[in-house]
């Protein structure tokens, strides 16, 4: 049997009991409250880490070619592993899993593969042969209580942001698999159906006393616990009763409710925080040109003639030295212009000498 790092006195159960009745806890929270939920992702897919309030927990996604079973020989697999390191709690060991291990792998296990949250037929390559085997592990950094549901935030993110190698077939015998290199061709994404959130309940005082989310010390100190597994549509995945008292019906009908609820919650928070990271690492794949400074471009005049109706049009390209020689011209065209009476007498006098006939004038 693992022993609680923390073990009350009897003052201090006997205070958060008290607070509790009067609808407060120990960390200024209601009783249908959940802590801060922080979701982050590391540099490759498939990883993830989620804060629940002081509990921490790092989830990775890897994924291998292996030979399918023979009962679903067109299904992939998906397992899950827990690991609980000294450091998240003196209480754990290292070496063999202990009984909170096991039982939070198999609740998370039954929650996402019995509920088939992630479609198991895409991960098939050739039937009978090779399938993809998506192995899901779990390491618990620093329990503050709650390790289920913060375990399973931490799963379905991993999840959300897995790639796969993309794999064709081929050979001479048409079963040959091929996998793709991620620079060659883009890695696919797993398909998911929905998201079975976890939502764990605490029972106090022969069960009439309910709360969301326990804490460590609310953890040492309850009587029962129920964990119910749903998805944003309400659908119920799982239940898990993992002993202590007894519960009534009644007790049991409201807490699907609020759970229903918190799902719905908690699946648009993973999501929002899914889409910022993809968006995010798309902008990191455009190449983005050096912005240069702007350069002057002397850009040449083009002017169109036309020469009459049966003609093209011919283009002239004027270049400044050009435009400078022809207002030269035009100013001197100008002073023709006006010595134009000046020189009026001369030119007549000389059409009247180059007109005589007979030879040539003296």
């Amino acid at each position: 049997m693992e022993h609680l790092r923390w073990r009350p006195t009897v003052n201090e159960r006997d205070f958060i009991e008290s607070a509790l009745e009067a609808d407060l806890r120990v960390d200024g929270r209601h009783s249908f409250d959940f802590r801060t939920i922080k979701i982050t992702f590391g540099r490759e897919d498939g990883s993830s880490e989620v804060q629940l309030g002081d509990t921490h927990v790092l989830g990775y996604v890897t994924a291998q070619l292996m030979q399918p079973y023979r009962d679903r020989p067109n299904e992939g697999t998906l397992a899950i592993f827990t690991e609980f390191s000294p450091m998240a709690d003196p209480a754990f060991e290292p070496g063999r899993p202990g009984e909170s291990a096991i039982e939070l792998g198999r609740v998370i296990d039954r929650g996402l593969r019995e509920s088939r949250a992630v479609d198991m037929e895409s991960l098939c390559v050739v039937a009978g042969k090779h399938v993809w085997s998506v192995r899901v592990d779990l390491h618990i950094l620093d329990n503050g209580g709650n390790l289920i549901d913060a375990a399973n935030i931490a799963a379905l993110a991993a999840l959300s942001t897995f790639r796969r190698p993309e794999c064709t077939v081929g050979g001479d015998d048409g079963q040959q698999v091929i996998v793709h290199d991620p620079e060659v061709r883009d890695p696919i994404p797993l398909t998911i159906h929905h998201m079975p959130i976890a939502v764990t309940f605490a029972y106090f005082g022969e069960g009439n006393i309910v709360v969301v989310d326990p804490t460590y010390k609310e953890e040492a100190v309850m009587g029962g616990r129920m964990t119910a597994t749903i998805n944003s549509n309400g659908d119920i995945c799982s239940i898990q009763k993992a002993g202590g008292e007894g519960v009534m019906s009644s007790v049991v009908m409201q807490c699907l409710r609020i759970a229903s609820v918190k799902a719905a919650d908690i699946t648009s928070k993973i999501k929002k925080a899914v889409d910022s990271y993809t968006t995010e690492k798309a902008l990191k794949k455009v190449k983005r040109l050096p912005t240069s400074l702007p350069q002057k471009i002397n850009v040449t005049d083009v002017t169109m003639e036309d020469k009459g109706d049966g003609e093209l049009e011919t283009q002239t390209v004027k270049t400044p030295s050009d435009v400078q020689e022809k207002s030269k011209g035009d100013e001197d065209h100008q002073n023709i212009k006006g010595n134009s009476s000046l020189t009026g007498d001369r030119i007549a006098k000389h059409k009247k000498t180059s007109t005589c006939i007979g030879g040539p004038s003296n």
